[in-house]
């Protein structure tokens, strides 16, 4: 029987440091949730969940086909979000978790990273340039009671380091892996052309 992956979209931030509601916010004409959204191709999932605290983002995402769950404690940081997308996808047998402001990681990249954890469903596969790893990362359902053990802003880079041997480093283009904070940030992307 083939295996059943899950993708949780993890969109649930307060967004703090940039000021406002990020995932609204453009790059080249697109919103950052809609860029995160495209990343998550159907074909390749089970089920997709997104892990919203916002009405205005959980619309967006249940038009474009993801199961939604409320986070109505965002302010517990980033464990939260965590353990709601594994609950909700507790029945797959590995969870591939997206943050939602890497607004030039590709769809291929996460067909990748997919591709390589079915090779090895025991281990952790995660996006990575060169040593250096980055999202998304996908979990088997080993690990999941750790991951909905996590507390407070700390996220799956708890668990990866409790099972470093288990890690499959999947190497991306650095420009995949950069996330965005600030609109500082989001300028200096917009100023380097499309991605």
């Amino acid at each position: 029987m083939a295996l059943r992956v899950g993708c949780v979209l993890m969109a649930a931030g307060e967004s703090r440091r940039f000021g406002g509601d990020k995932l609204a916010a453009e790059l080249h004409g697109r919103a950052l949730l809609e860029r995160a959204m495209d990343a998550a191709d159907p074909a390749l999932f089970a089920d997709r969940v997104a892990v919203v605290s916002r009405p205005e983002t959980a619309a967006r995402a249940a038009a474009r086909g993801f199961r939604v769950v409320i986070n109505d404690r965002p302010a517990d940081g980033l464990s939260r979000t965590v353990r709601l997308g594994t609950e909700a996808l507790a029945d797959c047998d590995g969870i591939l978790y997206l943050v939602a402001d890497q607004p030039q990681l590709t769809a291929e990249t996460v067909a990748r990273v997919v591709a390589r954890w079915r090779l090895a469903p025991d281990r952790i596969a995660a996006a990575a340039h060169g040593q250096r790893r980055g999202n998304p990362c996908l979990f088997p359902r080993a690990l999941f009671p750790e991951l909905r053990a996590l507390e407070g802003d700390r996220g799956g880079t708890v668990v990866i380091r409790a099972h470093a041997a288990r890690l499959l480093l999947v190497e991306t283009p650095e420009a995949e892996l950069t996330d965005v904070d600030t609109p500082a940030a989001l300028s200096a992307l917009a100023g380097a052309g499309e991605a």
